[in-house]
């Protein structure tokens, strides 16, 4: 088999594996909320983060698998898609790694300092971890590729950044989903290289 050839494989291998991903993710999202519209009356949503009350801890580990409504899951899944198959360029590894880092670091960061009486839902958290892991990688792993990525990332869709500052975002929006999500993809980027340089 010739070079060409096996890089070919190779590549539709890759692809194929990255859409197999977001294709159960996505899917999982998708027969969630759409159980939860059209058979439950929105209940589902009751299991989102409530800021420092206990029964609002479980939303830390629900909160990216419920959503408030069919348009606020199409919004995340256009992002899903944009970030998370440049991020699963890099592997289904580091993929999951930001994701369960972002539903964690920004599922406490809303439960601490979300508005009192609020209910914090969508994958958005995650969106924005993958976004900040994107930001991110350039900076910390400083090789051609990554920091390219990173900057055509950061002229793209820097906009972005505003919905997570609290005054920026659109009313309703969680700010702090956004915010802490970040910081969560960040920390993923620093860790990882952290790892690479062991």
């Amino acid at each position: 088999m010739s070079q060409r050839k096996s890089e070919s494989r190779g590549l539709t291998a890759e692809l194929k594996s990255i859409v197999k991903t977001l294709a159960v993710c996505l899917g999982l999202l998708w027969a969630l909320e759409l159980t939860d519209v059209l058979l439950l009356d929105g209940m589902l949503d009751g299991f989102g983060i409530r800021p420092r009350e206990l029964f609002g801890l479980i939303g830390v580990l629900t909160w990216p698998f419920l959503h408030g409504g069919l348009p606020h899951l199409v919004s995340n899944t256009i992002a899903m898609l944009l970030f998370g198959t440049l991020v699963l360029m890099w592997g289904r590894r580091e993929f999951f790694t930001v994701a369960a880092v972002s539903t964690i670091v920004g599922g406490l960061g809303v439960w601490l300092v979300g508005a009192d009486g609020s209910v914090h839902v969508g994958a958005s958290g995650v969106c924005f971890g993958l976004f900040g892991y994107l930001l991110a990688r350039g900076f910390y792993e400083r090789k051609f590729g990554s920091v390219v990525l990173s900057l055509v990332i950061a002229i793209s869709f820097g906009g972005t950044l505003a919905g997570a500052v609290p005054g920026l975002s659109m009313p309703g929006i969680s700010w702090e989903g956004h915010l802490f999500g970040l910081v969560g993809g960040v920390l993923v980027a620093r860790r990882l290289k952290k790892k690479r340089a062991e």
